[in-house]
Order: C-alpha cells, then structure tokens, then sequence
C-alpha cells in the first residue's frame, strides 16, 4: 500500500456516494489521496481487520497497519489529506470533539438507509430484520 485504505460496505449506495463526494472534494482541495474499496472485496485477514468491524463501521487502514473505524476513520483520512483538511481532521480528534463525532456518525449509521443517496441494502443489519423478528412471542 501506498497510501491508505477506507473500507466501506459496497452494498451500501450510501457510503459509496458519500465516500466519493468526499474524495473528490478533497481532491478539488490538492490533497492526498486514499484508495477505497469495499470490505466485501479485500483479504481482511492480511490487513488485520476484524470482518465485524466493517459490518458496523468504515476502516481506514493507515500505512503503518493500524486501523481506526468511525468518526476517526474520516479524521485520519482528513489528517492525512493535509492542509485546511487536516485542521479539521485534527480538531475531529480533539477530546469531547471526538466523542461528539462518534455520536453522531453513529446516529449517521443508524439512518443511512434513510439518507440521500441510499438504497435498501443502506440498512445495517438489525434493521434489515422484518419487525417480527425483533419482536419475542409471548
């Protein structure tokens, strides 16, 4: 790898329209570029990442190997971006940012099947459910 790795779920019209825009509007900016693919389509195993972890969040794989997922995937991504991008990816990092940002990209998550963008593959898993199955028998 030559520059980071943003793993999404590539089922989802969501995180694929999104992860693009970004891209290419950090792209617009100069900034450094990261590769993305779909989980579904890279050896996780050689990358040290967790299958479930990229059933419930973006991965950014940096160069070193670590793994941040969440809200700190798209800080470090900005971080490594550079220039004003990185400001703000530093800022998303700062303590009570941080977890500010992880609220609401969990909130974010939660309702990307509802968002702009999204298809019904969007949906995570436990809503996918029909409500039956959510639901015990008495």
């Amino acid at each position: 790898m030559d520059r980071p790795l943003l793993l999404i779920d590539g089922d989802c019209g969501f995180c694929r329209t999104w992860a693009g825009r970004i891209a290419r509007a950090l792209d617009s900016l100069g900034a450094r570029p990261i590769d993305i693919d779909a989980a579904s389509a890279v050896a996780l195993d050689a990358l040290g990442v967790p299958r479930a972890r990229t059933e419930s969040e973006v991965v950014l794989v940096m160069l070193d190997g670590r793994h941040v997922g969440g809200a700190q995937a798209f800080a470090q991504w900005l971080v490594w971006a550079g220039g004003p991008a990185g400001l703000l990816g530093r800022a998303l990092a700062l303590p009570g940012v941080r977890q500010l940002a992880q609220l609401a990209y969990r909130i974010i998550a939660a309702n990307r099947y509802r968002l702009p963008g999204s298809t019904a593959a969007c949906a995570l898993p436990a809503v996918r459910r029909p409500h039956s199955e959510n639901v015990s028998q008495a």
